[in-house]
């Protein structure tokens, strides 16, 4: 295999597939150069998916099909756990119990590895146990209530707050804090990753804002769509463009471009962050935007001092001049994914003349040079193929 590139370059790591979350966290690891070995399921790769569609957090990895209810599929579980340090596991509490690769058999195999978990609910409560997904964590963390219009119910923000800023970036994160602690300290531990928990860190400032009497009704503050200076707008086409003028010079400068400065709702920059005046600015602004197209507000207000975007589409935003410029995106067989982020100045991640790789062409299809690269030999290999225990 070839030297991974990166500030973790040199570090190992046993992804046990699951659901975006756990991949994504995979994806962050190997961009920034780590060796990540992606478990796969025996039982899917078996059913022979020759091309599955391509999944960017797949990318830098190498995947392997091992029968984990096979007692020698659980052994060389073990036998690569014993030359890692760290392992993702994205499955309920006790599972990773029940196949014999629990926190207490693999530190007993290896004492430095960091073992990772990922959940939902965290491994303890009430709720451990139960099934749910990103809505149901962030509506439980108060992290859904707060997002919407007013007089309308709460928006779902995808599934961003909970899988995978509060889940797979989380897990990222702490593994890493860890493994610094661990190269000191040379042991690992467990590191408890609760999309409930990353969902109610990432909303912090509203807890505090909240128990201050601070906040009004859903989309009736600042930051949610109830100021007129932090809005999206129609445009002409149909299309919208994003305005985050918080600061009096930036609003300024914003009303100016616009033409509004002698209008009295503007002209009183003291109105600007009075909640009774909102209402009128807002019907003024949406008045104005809508009567150019999106394309004309660029050439007006993009790149000046207004806070100022287009909302672009998925679609649309890697052929963006700034994403351009700064290679944000990659494209691989036509298909656009972001890049690896952050930047490291000494230690950058590789990123090759043609995308970073995407993963194997099918669920297990590194399985006999990745198992090579771990230390086995090609006979122990056809052994453990032979009896079932791998793909």
């Amino acid at each position: 295999m070839t030297a991974r590139k990166g500030p973790l370059a040199g570090i190992r790591v046993v992804e046990f597939v699951g659901l975006g979350p756990g991949p994504f966290c995979g994806m962050l690891l190997a961009d920034l150069g780590a060796e990540v070995l992606r478990v796969d399921r025996a039982d899917e790769a078996r059913k022979g998916f020759a091309k599955p569609p391509r999944n960017p957090m797949n990318r830098g990895k190498h995947s392997i099909a091992v029968d984990l209810k096979h007692p020698d599929g659980v052994e060389l579980a073990l036998r690569l756990l014993a030359d890692a340090d760290a392992l993702i596991e994205p499955f309920r509490p006790g599972v990773m119990e029940r196949l014999g690769l629990g926190p207490d058999v693999v530190a007993a195999r290896n004492p430095r590895l960091v073992y990772g978990r990922l959940t939902g609910w965290g491994q303890t409560g009430p709720l451990a146990s139960a099934a749910g997904h990103d809505i149901d964590y962030i509506a439980l963390a108060g992290m859904l209530e707060p997002i919407g219009r007013a007089g309308q119910p709460p928006s779902i923000p995808l599934n961003l707050i909970g899988d995978f800023g509060g889940g797979g970036l989380l897990l990222a994160f702490g593994l890493v804090a860890a493994l610094l602690e661990a190269a000191r300290s040379g042991q690992g531990q467990v590191v408890d990753a609760a999309m409930i928990d990353g969902a109610a860190a990432l909303g912090a400032t509203w807890f505090t804002m909240g128990a201050a009497g601070m906040l009004g009704p859903r989309g009736t503050n600042m930051l949610d769509g109830g100021a007129p200076f932090y809005d999206v707008y129609e445009t002409e086409d149909g299309k919208y463009v994003a305005v985050g003028a918080i600061e009096p010079r930036f609003w300024a400068e914003l009303i100016h471009r616009l033409g509004l400065a002698r209008e009295p709702v503007f002209a009183d920059f003291a109105k600007q962050h009075d909640p009774a005046h909102w209402p009128a600015m807002k019907a003024r602004l949406a008045e104005v935007f809508v009567g150019r197209s999106r394309d004309a507000w660029c050439a007006l207000l993009e790149g000046t001092e207004t806070c100022f975007a287009p909302v672009l589409s998925p679609g649309e935003a890697p052929t963006h001049p700034h994403h351009v410029e700064r290679g944000t995106f990659l494209h691989a067989d036509g298909l656009p994914e972001p890049a690896p982020a952050p930047r490291f100045s000494r230690t950058p991640a590789a990123v090759p003349d043609r995308p970073v790789h995407p993963g194997p062409a099918a669920k297990g299809g590194d399985t006999d040079a990745a198992l090579a690269g771990w230390g086995l030999e090609a006979a122990e290999i056809e052994g453990l193929r032979d009896a079932g225990a791998i793909v």
